[in-house]
């Protein structure tokens, strides 16, 4: 069971509409392990305001600066 996600933490796959042929996966917004970009939707940067990575597997509510 994944944590809860900072609601600030972005993918560019979140925009993404529709793929020719999705692979299933638990939750394909924020799918673990993949070579996706992430941003912070509060800094617009690779790092949250805790000057920390952002990732999927980062963002959760053990950080100080997530808003879930």
């Amino acid at each position: 069971m994944n944590p809860t996600r900072c609601r600030h933490l972005r993918s560019k796959q979140m925009y993404v509409t529709a793929q020719a042929d999705p692979a299933p996966a638990e939750d394909p917004e924020f799918a673990s392990g993949s070579a996706r970009h992430y941003w912070c939707n509060r800094t617009l940067t690779e790092a949250g305001p805790d000057d920390r990575p952002v990732h999927a597997d980062l963002c959760g509510e053990f950080r100080s600066c997530c808003e879930a």
